[in-house]
Order: C-alpha cells, then sequence, then structure tokens
C-alpha cells in the first residue's frame, strides 16, 4: 500500500446448496476455475471446500469499498448460482456439519490438516479481515498494542455466529469460540516493538513452531506481506453496511493511534487478561455484553463504548470520511446485530410450530438474502 490508511477487506462465504441449503462439501471445481476467470488473484481457496474468499484490491476511500463489496458479492452469488448455489457471509452456517467437509486439495491445506487433526476439521468458520495500511516509520505493534482494548468492541458488533452443528450455541460468536481451539489465536501478547516481534518469529521458525509467519491467527496482527495492521477478529458480515462500519471504525482506530503516540500507553499486568475478559463477553453476548474499562475500573455497555470510542477517534474518522460508520453502529446496537437477528427469527419460527430444521432454514435464507442485498 503507498499511501497510509488506504485499507483491503477480505470476505470469507460459506457455500450453499439452493435446494436443501445445507452447505456444500464438495465444491464444482468448474465453479473455482469460473472465479479465477473473474476474479483473478482477488479470489482464492480455503481450507474447506465448502468456503471461498474474496480479496478486494487497495481501497482508497468508503466509497471505494462499497463499490467493490456490491460489485464482488454480485458477481460471486451469479458465478454460484450457476452451479446450483448461493454464497453465505456469517461466522457460521446454521445448516452446516463440520463431520461432513472435504479438504481443499491443496499441499499447504493437506499439511494444515495433517497438522491440527479434528481442529482444522472442525475450522467450518469464515470471517471478515480488514487491512489498514500505516505511514512510513510507524511501528505497527506499538500501534497495535495501544488499540487492542477495542478488539472486543468491534467483535460484538460484527458477530454473526449463533449456531453450530445445527443448533443454537448460546454464544453470539461461537466463531470466536471455536477458533481458540487452534495456536497462536485471541489476543497477542505483548511486544515492545516491531523488533522484539521479528525476533520472536524468527525464533519460532528456526525452531520448527512456524513454518510461516502467516501462521499467527491473532485477532490482530501485523502483516507479513504489506505494510499494514490485519483485523482478525470480526465475523463474516452478511450486510455489506456492516462490513463498511467495520472496516471504517477500524480505519479511524489506526489513524488515531499512528498520529497520537501518547494515547493508550497505560498498561500492566491486567491489561491482556482484561481485553480476553472483554473478548469473552462479545462473543457470549455481542451487543449485549458489558465491557471493562481498565483506567476507569467501571463496567460500561456497548453502546456506551461505542461513544467513548466515538469521542477519542472522531478527528480521524471525520479525516478519512468514516464518520457514517457510527452511525450504522448504534443501529446494529438498537437492533441487535446479526447473531440476535438469527436467534430472535429462530425462536419465533420455532414458536409457531416449525420444526428445528424448518426454524435453522429459514434462518439460512435470511442470512443468503442479506448477502446479496446490494443497497444503492
Amino acid at each position: 500500500m503507498a499511501f497510509p490508511y488506504q485499507y483491503g477487506i477480505e470476505e470469507e462465504f460459506f457455500l450453499t446448496d439452493c435446494g436443501s441449503r445445507r452447505i456444500i462439501s464438495k465444491a464444482p471445481a468448474q465453479f473455482f476455475r469460473d472465479c479465477r476467470n473473474v476474479f483473478g488473484g482477488g479470489v482464492s481457496h480455503e481450507l474447506l471446500q465448502s468456503q471461498i474468499e474474496l480479496v478486494s484490491p487497495i481501497l482508497a476511500s468508503q466509497a471505494d469499498g462499497r463499490a467493490y463489496l456490491h460489485r464482488s458479492r454480485l458477481a460471486l452469488s451469479g458465478l454460484a448460482e450457476n452451479h446450483g448455489m448461493e454464497i453465505l457471509a456469517a461466522g457460521t452456517h446454521p445448516m452446516a456439519s463440520w463431520r461432513k467437509q472435504r479438504a481443499t486439495r491443496k499441499p499447504r491445506y493437506q499439511d494444515l490438516m495433517d497438522d491440527f487433526q479434528i481442529v482444522a476439521q472442525r475450522n467450518l468458520l469464515c470471517g471478515l479481515h480488514v487491512h489498514v495500511g500505516l505511514p512510513n516509520g510507524i511501528d505497527r505493534i506499538d500501534v497495535m498494542n495501544r488499540l487492542m482494548c477495542w478488539l472486543p468492541l468491534l467483535l460484538a458488533i460484527s458477530a454473526s455466529s449463533p449456531f453450530w452443528a445445527r443448533q443454537s450455541s448460546g454464544l453470539m460468536s461461537y466463531r470466536q469460540a471455536a477458533y481458540d481451539e487452534w495456536p497462536r489465536t485471541g489476543i497477542p501478547d505483548y511486544f515492545p516493538n516491531e523488533r522484539s516481534y521479528n525476533a520472536f518469529i524468527d525464533f519460532f521458525m528456526q525452531t520448527g513452531a512456524l513454518k510461516t509467519e502467516s501462521s499467527i491467527w491473532w485477532a490482530i496482527r501485523p502483516s507479513g506481506r504489506y505494510p499494514t495492521l490485519e483485523l482478525r477478529i470480526a465475523d463474516a458480515c452478511p450486510e455489506v453496511d456492516t462490513v463498511l462500519c467495520i472496516a471504517g471504525l477500524f480505519r479511524a482506530l489506526v489513524r488515531h493511534y499512528a498520529e497520537n503516540d501518547k494515547d493508550g500507553l497505560k498498561r500492566n499486568e491486567m491489561t491482556r487478561l482484561v481485553n480476553e475478559e472483554n473478548r469473552w463477553r462479545a462473543k457470549r453476548y455481542g451487543t449485549n455484553a458489558t465491557f471493562i474499562d481498565q483506567e476507569s475500573r467501571r463496567v460500561m455497555t456497548v453502546s456506551e463504548s461505542l461513544d467513548a470510542l466515538e469521542l477519542l477517534v472522531s478527528t480521524s474518522a471525520d479525516a478519512l470520511d468514516c464518520l457514517a460508520a457510527f452511525k450504522h453502529a448504534r443501529d446494529i446496537v438498537r437492533d441487535g446485530g446479526s447473531a440476535m437477528q438469527q436467534t430472535r427469527l429462530y425462536s419465533d419460527r420455532l414458536a409457531s410450530g416449525d420444526s428445528p430444521q424448518e426454524a435453522l432454514i429459514a434462518v439460512t435464507d435470511m442470512l443468503v438474502k442479506q448477502t446479496k442485498q446490494l443497497i444503492a
């Protein structure tokens, strides 16, 4: 990325059978060839054949992001329909069964299956990743350390995975719970600077603990390929506006901490533990979570945390034309977000006499419609 605060979006999707609404277990080879013809290097396989990822070009503005998301989702949806499939963006698929999944036949993915066994087989999860470029000379680890406390808020807003193995999990982001089975996930440990972080990477690679730097799967990480910070904590989001909301909030956070190097420096031995506690609350309760504020020693609602974030980063959000992200985030908090929408619909359908499978089909149909709903 040549200019600071430009960004990129990586969206993961489930491939759903149009008839049964269940996740597919083996993707048609021609489908991926068709995708390559349309997206080129902007499309990639995932570990399991039932998933696919789209990678945006470098984006300069929120308007660029909206245009790309509309265009790419429309094209991918059309290609999937040609093969009897729909695309679905959510952290987990309501109708999925992990036991029936097949790994993608690529050496890298076969190695992951061999190394991680049932953990890899259960990785039936989709996330939203956002890269944001930083100016030259800015230490990415320093910025990462100081914005870490806001990650649970971004998870709460994006939470879209209340179902697992065709039943309600009781969590708003079961994806985060399942992902914790992997090593090197969750909130990163503290490193004082990029030099220290690079020493850690070198040590783990020399000792064989890591094959590549990309095997660090934290909720946020410095990219090994680009001069960016990569947000990884968010669930895949059904609605385009929510994707843009998460991207806008993260961009504003990165800019604020990059340009205000005295903010967020206070930390002690409790800081990471508080962040992990707040992450648990976000994955359990979503927008109904309460968060511990370490500095004030009080508990805040998601709405109060959002107010505090806007007060902190409003100058950066305005400079990046991201202020609308706060309005959409407040709409999400008011309505309960995707996970709450899914659980409400599921409960309503059960109450009206549907079987659990019929109720899950209704939730799946809603998510497919939201994924395809492109609003000009």
